[in-house]
């Protein structure tokens, strides 16, 4: 795989607070990343300088290898930014702000016509393509949002905090469009404060706090490197339960389920270790599962805060 975006040793203050302290970060092409931290990690300061809204103070980065700041057209021209907050014009209808976002664009008036009824239909929005935003809700501003950042069909797109505000349904459906977008093989960069978001999306998390990334890795990988994890085990008789639970250390033990909480960091191998003991010992065992950490355990662990559910 090719690495889309590439960060490295980035640093940047204000005054005199550091907001990141040497982030490097690497986003293969065709994934999703999602950037996640607790508010003033530096998530958003490190989106503004991927998108040439801001300058860091020292590091490189580049997109799809033009350097940020030698290249920021070139940049400009491959990424496109969606905000936390919605950046269309509320007097106009949803075909006006995607015509002039096309004009401003330089697409031309009939790649622009054209481009706009692609959108419309791929967003689901002809039904209110010719209503006022003001009639919109947070949902479909945010559909529209989306499809004002695709207008120039950038090959790499930020996504900062795009579903803050919105209801379950109005977020999956956002789920849904970006998982649509990396299917034809849009980079995602993802920045989320919803643990739930980044656990569906991502295939790479990088948790920054205190302006370094502090840890990266798949959401299973960073679910196994903090404690919590076990196998429940369900047995048909007490006295398999009460064998099993002399067996197997630091279990915990529920009589009236019959069943054995086993301390666990998950994997194949564990799992088998612990059937192999059992079965060993004549030890018959009906019904098993596996418990994993979450990513607000994660989040709680590696940064000292609770993550947002949703």
């Amino acid at each position: 795989m090719t690495t889309a975006i590439e960060v490295r040793a980035l640093r940047k203050s204000y005054g005199g607070t550091t907001v990141l302290d040497g982030v490097d970060l690497a986003v293969e092409a065709g994934t999703v990343t999602a950037l996640l931290g607790p508010n003033g990690a530096g998530k958003t300061t490190t989106v503004h300088i991927l998108s040439t809204l801001v300058r860091a103070d020292s590091g490189t980065a580049r997109v799809l290898g033009h350097d940020v700041v030698r290249e920021a057209d070139a940049v400009r021209a491959v990424i496109g930014l969606t905000g936390q907050f919605s950046a269309v014009d509320t007097l106009l209808t949803g075909e006006e702000n995607l015509l002039l976002m096309a004009r401003l664009r330089h697409l031309g008036a009939r790649r622009s016509r054209a481009r706009v009824a692609e959108l419309l239909e791929q967003f689901e929005l002809g039904d209110v393509a010719r209503k006022p935003l003001s009639t919109y809700s947070g949902g479909l501003q945010r559909r529209l949002d989306l499809a004002m950042t695709l207008v120039a069909t950038p090959r790499v797109i930020v996504l900062d905090e795009p579903t803050t505000g919105l209801d379950p349904r109005s977020r999956h459906a956002v789920w849904d469009i970006v998982r649509g977008l990396v299917r034809d093989g849009t980079t995602v960069l993802l920045t989320t404060q919803y643990l739930a978001e980044a656990d569906e999306l991502a295939d790479q998390i990088a948790l920054l706090d205190g302006g370094r990334i502090v840890a990266s890795g798949t959401p299973d990988e960073l679910k196994r490197r903090v404690p919590g994890g076990h196998i429940q085990l369900r047995f048909p008789t007490t006295g398999d339960l009460a064998t099993a639970a002399r067996m197997l250390d630091d279990s915990d033990r529920d009589d009236e389920l019959l069943t054995l909480s086993v301390p666990s960091r998950g994997g194949v191998d564990s799992l088998r270790a612990v059937l192999d003991r059992l079965d060993g010992a004549g030890v018959e065992v009906e019904e098993l599962s596996i418990h994993q950490p979450d990513l607000d355990d994660v989040f709680f662990a590696l940064t000292g805060q609770k993550g947002t559910e949703g």
